[in-house]
Parts: structure tokens; sequence; C-alpha cells
């Protein structure tokens, strides 16, 4: 339970997502911001690119700063991890949106729409962990 650095973080993201919104009114939804990057518009490049060397940045920023970032352990194929991003990636477009947009921005933004797709994403993660731990026994 780390409440301090959660709240941080927490308010960090709600600064981030006001400072693209505010003055662009763009929403900061990764997967759109990525999807944006794979048939770019002139002038949309940039601030897609900046955005996402930001959440690299953000990190290796905390760990200069003396900030303990674990390891991070992939015990899954390499196929198996392709198949996952592209599920994901059928998924935001199916919803979309992804958690970033519809959980950080719509939500702030009171969307209904939104509501209905973070509380699905929260429930299928829920059912999900069960499943792996309970049933599967992973």
């Amino acid at each position: 339970f780390t409440p301090i650095p959660a709240l941080t973080g927490g308010a960090l993201i709600g600064i981030s997502a006001s400072a693209l919104l505010w003055p662009n009114g763009r929403l900061a939804g990764v997967s759109s911001i990525m999807g944006g990057l794979v048939r770019p518009q002139p002038g949309e490049i940039t601030w897609r690119l900046l955005f996402l060397a930001g959440l690299i940045l953000g990190t290796l920023s905390y760990q200069l700063a003396g900030g303990n970032v674990s390891a991070i352990r992939i015990e899954v194929s390499t196929p198996i991890l392709i198949a996952a991003g592209f599920l994901v990636g059928i998924g935001t477009r199916i919803g979309s949106g992804c958690t970033s947009g519809h959980g950080v921005c719509g939500l702030a933004l009171l969307s209904p729409r939104s509501l209905a797709a973070t509380s699905t994403f929260m429930l299928a993660a829920g059912l999900t962990v069960y499943v792996v731990r309970h049933v599967v026994g992973g």
C-alpha cells in the first residue's frame, strides 16, 4: 500500500491529460494516439511521438530520481504476446478507445459511454484474474 506515490502518479496523469485536452482539444487515449501514427495526418505526428516518448521518459526519470522499478518478467512466448497485442488493438477499436481514454478522460468529462466502457474493462479484468488464479490455477 503506497498512497503517496499513487496519489502523486494519479495527479500527474490528470495534469497531463488536462494539458493535452484544454489547449488542443485532444483526449489522452494511448490507443488513439498510437493509432494516429498508423495513418498520420499532416501536423499530427510530432505531438503524438512526444506524448509516447513521455511515457517512456517518465519511467526513466523516476528511476534516475531513485525510484524502484521492479524488473518485469514476461513468461509467455513472443507469438502469444503478438496475439495479445493484436486482440487489445481490436478491443480498443471496437470499444472506441482504451482504459486511458475512457477511464481517465471520458469519466472526467462525465461521458456515459466511457462509464459503460470502463465498467466493462474492470469487470473483464476482475473475471480474468479470478479465472487465471482460481480456475486455471496460474
